[in-house]
């Protein structure tokens, strides 16, 4: 068995949200999937507990292309005791119980975001052994998975299978398109240029997404990362004779295609 091998997983749904640091009743989503989130994932597959150790999962190093960024859309959430009782305030006591909201208070209100009809390929390297438990836990999962929060389960198989002795990057641009037919279908050329986010030691950009526990008692802190971004571009699954070679600016000759970052 190879000593190294790079998972990769589709993540897909309806609505997907990956927290962000929000304060109060206002509940934002990061445009990509977090470090956070994936490896939540990762450990609801294998049935971890919260309170378990996740030091392993932590040394895999991510990278992200967006396949099909989606849209923004915000939930008005209201919630309130169907017995008519006022809210329980967010502070507990000395015995842990959730103190009286003073004034009462009948009606929460929450203004929560997610990512819909949003398409990522994710990809994750580290020891073959560990991937390739968690590559038979994601296909048979412990617990279900979700894409952020409970409530936004993934849409189709989640594992695309391992890649032994590869690189993030060279995975990222080898494996096909995976957006949705709707939206492979309004770019005509032969290629397109997908935004990607990889995990780089050298890389320029810091992201704070990184957990050091899921354990709700203690509490989790983030620390940051260093990631570099880059532009993948790779074939649409169209025949050449669809490029669409009539647009101002555009060199069939030279392949050169300034629209293409744009999906055009």
């Amino acid at each position: 068995m190879p000593q190294s091998a790079v998972l990769v997983l589709r993540l897909a749904g309806p609505l997907q949200s990956w927290g962000r640091p929000s304060r109060y009743n206002r509940r934002e989503t990061h445009h990509q999937p977090t470090k956070s989130g994936i490896l939540g994932l990762l450990a609801a597959a294998e049935g971890r507990p919260r309170e378990a150790p996740i030091t392993d999962l932590l040394a895999l190093r991510l990278g992200v292309r967006t396949d099909q960024p989606g849209s923004l859309l915000r939930d008005y959430h209201t919630v309130s005791d169907h017995r008519g009782l006022p809210m329980p305030s967010s502070q507990v006591n000395a015995k842990g119980i959730q103190k009286k909201t003073s004034p009462a208070k009948h009606t929460g209100v929450t203004k929560r975001y997610y990512l819909q009809d949003a398409v990522f390929t994710a990809a994750l390297r580290g020891p073959a052994p560990l991937l390739t438990a968690l590559e038979h836990a994601i296909r048979a999962p412990a617990f279900p998975l979700s894409l952020g929060r409970r409530s936004c389960p993934p849409t189709g198989p989640v594992s695309k299978g391992l890649y032994p002795d590869t690189t993030l990057l060279d995975v990222l641009s080898s494996v096909p398109w995976l957006a949705a037919a709707h939206h492979r279908n309004q770019t005509r050329g032969a290629l397109v240029t997908l935004a990607a986010t990889l995990e780089d030691p050298d890389g320029e950009h810091r992201i704070t997404d990184t957990p050091d526990t899921y354990n709700l008692r203690t509490g989790t802190v983030f620390s940051s990362r260093s990631v570099s971004h880059t532009p993948i571009t790779i074939p649409t699954g169209h025949a050449p004779s669809e490029a669409r070679d009539d647009l101002p600016g555009t060199d069939p000759a030279s392949g050169h295609d300034p629209f293409a970052l744009l999906g055009w």
